[in-house]
């Protein structure tokens, strides 16, 4: 019988021991290390780069608002409107109105699909030209609402040739697009 209450007594502990044997891993097992603390933030201001100075833009001097004249004596026709300076030669601003007038001709100046879902609109676009009067570079500067119209205006500008020798280098050309 002592075989027995020593075997029995043996099976006790070693099922005790396996008991609790994950916690006395817990409890045998080292505390983590603390995470060593993060460096200390460093900031440093530094000045930005220096950006090479751009011209200023220029935009189309407003024609001068006429003069109120004293009410004629008698009845005249009304005089035609002259679309060319007064030297005789035609004005840049002539001179882009006349070929976005042919590009319509051809009709590749207002998009089709526009027309058919009647969008009209108006871009502003940064027209810059380089000495022969060429378009060298174009950009909207603010959109009509719709694509199809900003892409619209880009190509027309960008297709613009030989322009006279007093256009600006750099000018704001607002391009509309109307349906009648």
């Amino acid at each position: 019988m002592t075989r027995t209450k020593y075997r029995l007594t043996l099976a006790l502990a070693l099922s005790l021991l396996l008991h609790l044997a994950p916690y006395l891993g817990a409890l045998l097992e080292r505390p983590p290390m603390p995470a060593p603390p993060p460096p200390a933030m460093q900031a440093e201001l530094r000045m930005a780069p220096s950006l090479p100075a751009q011209a200023p833009l220029e935009l189309p001097k407003p024609l001068p608002a006429p003069l109120p004249a004293a009410a004629p004596a008698k009845a005249t026709p009304p005089a035609k409107k002259v679309l060319t300076a007064p030297t005789g030669k035609r004005s840049w601003q002539d001179e882009i109105r006349q070929q976005f007038r042919k590009q319509h001709e051809r009709n590749e100046f207002y998009p089709a699909e526009a027309i058919a879902q009647g969008i009209e609109g108006e871009a502003l676009l940064l027209l810059i030209l380089d000495s022969s009067g060429q378009v060298s570079a174009a950009r909207i500067e603010q959109s009509s609402g719709y694509r199809i119209l900003d892409d619209a205006a880009l190509r027309a500008v960008r297709a613009l040739r030989s322009l006279p020798a007093d256009a600006p280098r750099e000018t704001l050309l607002p391009v509309r697009f109307r349906l009648r």
